[in-house]
């Protein structure tokens, strides 16, 4: 590299705002020591100097676990859990069940828990727990929150 100071009528690289593009320009004006206005050797346009962004390397992404992938990750776990808990209770309820004694669902019906009924799409299930206007009933692929007449 030269330590030469730039001075008018030298070239220097340059932003150019009408290229857009960083491209070789010729120096106009300058005061003191800094270069203020550049005519592009490119387009012919006149501006004032604007220096090219030094290129930044590329940083290297290291994966890490995040707070939110931390999270994410002891739902999935608590979730998990909760579904294997559900398969228990649905194995050592549905036993001794007989789901010929099975009422039919409806949604404007009334439930008691530990009642057996006959949904027409989730087929046999516990009553779980009943809330108002809304029954948890125990089907064999999990719990579901359905609306009652209670």
């Amino acid at each position: 590299m030269s330590s030469k100071k730039p001075s008018a009528g030298d070239y220097i690289d340059a932003r150019c705002t009408k290229c857009r593009v960083i491209s070789n320009h010729t120096i106009i004006a300058m005061v003191e020591d800094k270069v203020v206005r550049v005519q592009c050797n490119t387009c012919g346009g006149a501006h004032n100097y604007r220096a090219p962004k030094a290129e930044k390397p590329e940083k290297v992404v290291k994966p890490r676990a995040t707070a939110a992938a931390k999270t994410a990750k002891a739902a999935r776990t608590a979730r998990s859990k909760a579904v294997v808990l559900e398969q228990e209770q649905w194995l050592s309820a549905s036993q001794d069940a007989d789901p010929a004694k099975a009422v039919p669902y409806r949604m404007d019906g009334t439930y008691k828990v530990k009642s057996w009924i006959s949904h027409p799409t989730f087929g046999f299930g516990l009553v779980v727990s009943v809330v108002p206007n809304k029954v948890e009933i125990l089907f064999q692929d999990g719990k579901k929150l359905l609306r009652c007449g209670n």
